[in-house]
């Protein structure tokens, strides 16, 4: 029986090791061809109002409560959320610059504790505006056990996508 737990103690500092040693920070990224000009796209980014028309969380759950604060668009717009389905967090505004850049600033409280940053990058392109949209962060240790077991990329990165999508149409309307 002693043994039995001294391998199992072994086995879970071995785990905790091999996650210390994974990267510090994070990043996602996932990008898209919108065939719409950058004021267009930037409008459904800067205005909390806007982005949650194509919020692939907020389509999650329709009983999410909302808050907005702080300023109407841009830099210091605020955005509060309380769902059952998708955690409580706030997001702000840091950073706005026209048809060009939004940068968030994107605090979650449940499930779990996380502090990072959103970004929205427009590009025009042809006759559209490629968006890329990024989140990074710290990455805790227990989000690195968590990413020995679980893909963040892929998890999150679905949604990424999915928003786009959703912005895409919403956009060449």
């Amino acid at each position: 029986m002693l043994e039995a737990i001294f391998i199992l103690l072994a086995i879970l500092a071995a785990v905790l090791l091999y996650a210390a040693s994974r990267p510090d920070t994070f990043h996602i990224e996932r990008s898209a061809a919108i065939a719409a000009p950058p004021d267009k796209v930037f409008a459904l980014i800067n205005d909390f109002h806007g982005f949650n028309s194509w919020n692939p969380w907020l389509r999650k759950d329709p009983e999410t409560k909302e808050s907005y604060s702080g300023a109407a668009s841009g830099k210091g717009a605020a955005y509060a959320w309380e769902s059952k389905t998708v955690g409580i967090g706030r997001m702000e505004i840091i950073e706005s610059q026209p048809a060009s850049n939004v940068k968030i600033k994107l605090d979650f409280f449940k499930p779990f504790e996380a502090h990072n940053t959103a970004e929205f990058a427009l590009m025009p392109k042809d006759s559209g505006t490629r968006v890329t949209w990024s989140m990074y962060g710290a990455s805790t240790l227990m989000s690195k056990v968590m990413g020995l077991f679980m893909s963040m990329d892929k998890m999150v990165g679905k949604d990424f996508e999915a928003g786009l999508a959703n912005m895409k149409e919403i956009a060449e309307r």
